[in-house]
This record gives C-alpha cells, sequence and structure tokens, in this order.
C-alpha cells in the first residue's frame, strides 16, 4: 500500500511539474533547419507558388473579405476557429513577425507573443517545410501581400480548450519530427512525398485521428495509416492508398485530371477538397501534378478501401426499377425519380465529365452518412478552375423534403446499383439539421 501511495504521490508531482512547466517555461521556438547563405536571395515568384501549395488563401480568406484578413470560421470538433490576419499590417497581421516569428508559426504553433496556435492551423504538416520555402513565403507574404487592418472574431472555446497553455502538453505528445527526410529512393516521388506531406497538407484530412488527442496517426507513407480516410465533421475524407479507392482506380490523367479541374469523368470534388482544388490545387506546375500523382500511385496498398461498404457482387437491378416508374415504387425510389433522375440517370452514373456517378461512389457508400445527407440537404458546387470554369452546382433539397424522406433518399441511394451501404434513418438526419441550425 505505501509503495502504491508513493507511486500516485510520484505521478502527482510529475503532473504538477509538467503542468507547470507548460505555464511558465518559455515554448520551443525551432532554428532554421538549413544555414542558408547570407546573401541568399529567394527566387522569383517562389514564394507566392509556395503560397497556392500550402493553401494559405483558402483557410486565412473570409467569404467577401479581403485576401488573407483572415475571418474564416473552420469549424472543429471542439468548436469554430477563426482564422488570423496573415496580411503584413503591423497593427492586426503579422507585420511586425521577424523572420524567426514567422519560421515558429510554421514549424511549432507559436505565435510572436508565445501564444500556442490550434492545430487547425496545420503546422504539424508545416513542420516538414525546408528553409527555402519558409523564406520564400515569409518573403511573399511580407512583400507581396497588401496590408489589411482587421481584426478577425476572437476563437472562443469552451473550458478547458480554451485554455491555449495546454497544446504544449499536445504539442509535446502529437507533432512529428521537425524536416523532411526524402524517403521514397526516386526525385520526382519524393517531391511528391514532399508536397503531399508537409506544403498541400493532404493528411490533415485524409489520415485518421487519434480518438484521445485528435492528433494525426501518421503524417507520411512509412505509416501504413497515413492516407487511409477519416472523418472530419462529418464528412468523410475518402481513403487514397487502398486498392479498390477511386484515387487507385482511376488512371493517372484522371486523378490529375480531379486535382486540377475539380471534376474527371465519372467524380466531381466537393465540400474542403473544392476549396482545396480552387484556391490551391489546380494552381500547380504540372511537373507538381504529376508528381503528387506518382507518389499518390506508389503508395498504393493490396487492401479493401476502408470506412466504405464493399460493392454486391450481383448489382440490384436499379435501372430497371426506375425505367417501370411503377406506382408501387417505394419512397425512396420515387423521391430519386422525382429528385435526381434527370442528372444521374437511372442507372446512376451520371454524365461524363459533368454529373458525378453515384454508383460504386465513396463519399455514397461511406460508413459516414453525414456528407450525403449534407449534400442532399443543402446542395453543393464543383468549383470553377481555368480547366473547367463552369460551377456546376446541385440545389438544396432540405426545404421541401422532410427527414424521412431525406433519409428514404438517401437509404435508396446508398443500396442501388452495386451500392451495399447501412441504412439512414430519419434521426441521423434529424441531428445534422439540428446542428446546422444551431450553427446559423
Amino acid at each position: 500500500m505505501r509503495m502504491l501511495l508513493r507511486l500516485i504521490s510520484l505521478l502527482i508531482l510529475i503532473g504538477i511539474a509538467v503542468v507547470l512547466g507548460a505555464i511558465f517555461i518559455p515554448a520551443h521556438r525551432t532554428a532554421a533547419l538549413t544555414d542558408l547563405p547570407a546573401n541568399y536571395e529567394t527566387p522569383k515568384g517562389a514564394g507566392e507558388q509556395v503560397a497556392i501549395a500550402a493553401d494559405c488563401m483558402a483557410c486565412h480568406t473570409a467569404p467577401g473579405g479581403k485576401l488573407f484578413a483572415g475571418g474564416r470560421a473552420i469549424d472543429s470538433p471542439l468548436g469554430k476557429i477563426y482564422s488570423t490576419n496573415i496580411t503584413p499590417d503591423k497593427k492586426t497581421g503579422i507585420g511586425r513577425y521577424t523572420l524567426d516569428d514567422f519560421r515558429a508559426v510554421l514549424y511549432d504553433g507559436i505565435r510572436s507573443d508565445g501564444a500556442h496556435l490550434y492545430p487547425a492551423m496545420p503546422y504539424p504538416s508545416y513542420r516538414k517545410m525546408t528553409e527555402e520555402d519558409v523564406r520564400a513565403l515569409y518573403a511573399y507574404m511580407m512583400n507581396d501581400v497588401a496590408p489589411v487592418e482587421s481584426t478577425p472574431p476572437a476563437t472562443k472555446l469552451a473550458f478547458p480548450f480554451d485554455q491555449r497553455w495546454g497544446l504544449r502538453l499536445w504539442n509535446l505528445v502529437s507533432l512529428p519530427l521537425v524536416g523532411f527526410k526524402p524517403h521514397m529512393g526516386d526525385a520526382r516521388l519524393d517531391r511528391g512525398a514532399y508536397l503531399v506531406e508537409a506544403l498541400t497538407h493532404c493528411g490533415s484530412c485524409h489520415t485518421p485521428r487519434n480518438k484521445l488527442t485528435f492528433a494525426e496517426k501518421a503524417y507520411d507513407s512509412r505509416s501504413a495509416e497515413f492516407l487511409t480516410g477519416a472523418t472530419l465533421n462529418g464528412w468523410p475524407a475518402p481513403d487514397l492508398r487502398a486498392r479498390d479507392s477511386a484515387a487507385q482506380s482511376w488512371s493517372d490523367d484522371q486523378l490529375a485530371a480531379l486535382l486540377t479541374g475539380g471534376r474527371n469523368a465519372t467524380d466531381g470534388v466537393s465540400g474542403e477538397m473544392a476549396l482545396a482544388v480552387e484556391h490551391s490545387l489546380q494552381y500547380l506546375s504540372k511537373s507538381d501534378i504529376e508528381a503528387i500523382v506518382a507518389y499518390l500511385k506508389a503508395i498504393k496498398q493490396d487492401r479493401p478501401a476502408a470506412g466504405v461498404s464493399p460493392p454486391r457482387s450481383s448489382p440490384e437491378p436499379t435501372a430497371e426499377l426506375l425505367a417501370s416508374a411503377s406506382p408501387q415504387l417505394d419512397l425512396g425510389a420515387r423521391l430519386y425519380l422525382d429528385n435526381c433522375n434527370a442528372c444521374h440517370f437511372t442507372n446512376g452514373h451520371g454524365a461524363k465529365s459533368v454529373f458525378p456517378r453515384l454508383d460504386a461512389n465513396s463519399l455514397v457508400t461511406s460508413a459516414e452518412p453525414g456528407g450525403l445527407i449534407s449534400v442532399i440537404l443543402n446542395g453543393d458546387a464543383m468549383p470553377s478552375t481555368e480547366q473547367r470554369p463552369a460551377r456546376l452546382a446541385m440545389p438544396g433539397f432540405g426545404w421541401r423534403l422532410k427527414d424521412d424522406e431525406v433519409a428514404a433518399l438517401a437509404t435508396f441511394v446508398r443500396k442501388s446499383w452495386s451500392n451495399n451501404a447501412p441504412a439512414v434513418t430519419a434521426a441521423d438526419v434529424a441531428k445534422l439539421r439540428n446542428a446546422m441550425r444551431a450553427e446559423h
């Protein structure tokens, strides 16, 4: 008993020491990883390309707001986190940041005043940025971005998540080692790895997270869990590595078309991925897109896709069923004919390069139906890109369909053709609809 009491006392003392250290000891700021020459000059245009690849504008520009002035609300499991003003305004932006201050933000998630950023800012991925890219981005933000005096709304999370010092502990147990280490054995594949693992931070959405700390379970493809799919705020981010995943099933050209144009012959992007394509991926160089595609193909895993229901071995005769237009069709089939058939057709294949395919669509067959329910309720739009300038949009039906009707429609789509996903209930729809009402 005495030994147990001593152990408990020791653990309590260690815990107190850790907490006090987190509060009072200055946070560690990572120094430059490469000692560049004193006369080093950033190549012209390099900083803008880094900012585009890192997708800075999408998060740091509010809808209808000025570029990089912050204020965009980012949903998280803890609540809304508002992005900061990263223009070079000296009063409300980063105009007084030194290069060391700027690097600490990217590598350590630490502001110039020592406060910790929430990891909605993907500094766990940016920790892999090269010193050349850090300097290029710093030069671009300070010299080429227009200063905007604007103070975004303050992030106000509930206790204890409002205690930013606690992020010191989170960083201690969650952050990967700083710096990018080539590990693919090929220059083009390593370029793709650097883009995916660092700048474009694909793992932020597509890698599953630890349930205790909500940190990504892996930060590069040497881990079997990297890019194997996740669910964020009810939306599924698909597995990118499984042999039967869309990313691995498409040809190189079709995968590149989705990344740069927002849609390919069978699918289109939605949700957060639409923002990534619109503001970032479509502007990457052809060689960088080819490097990303080659890298993703190189890390393919010989297993079925995680988080989606496997297809039926014998597809349902759904096209024939719908073509009958019988008055005896169940509710889900009738709702499909009334609301979806004009674009997605009786065979669920949609229109090539225009309306996405619903048969064997990972959003449709995901174990988490929130993305499909959200699209039915609110509609969605594919981004306007240089390759595909038309912003094709699907209307929302939440205004006219009740919860049980949305559930019936979603269930029909999830169980038709080769799809074999679990049913959606009216309670599932009500939960999501109520959450959306609460946000507004």
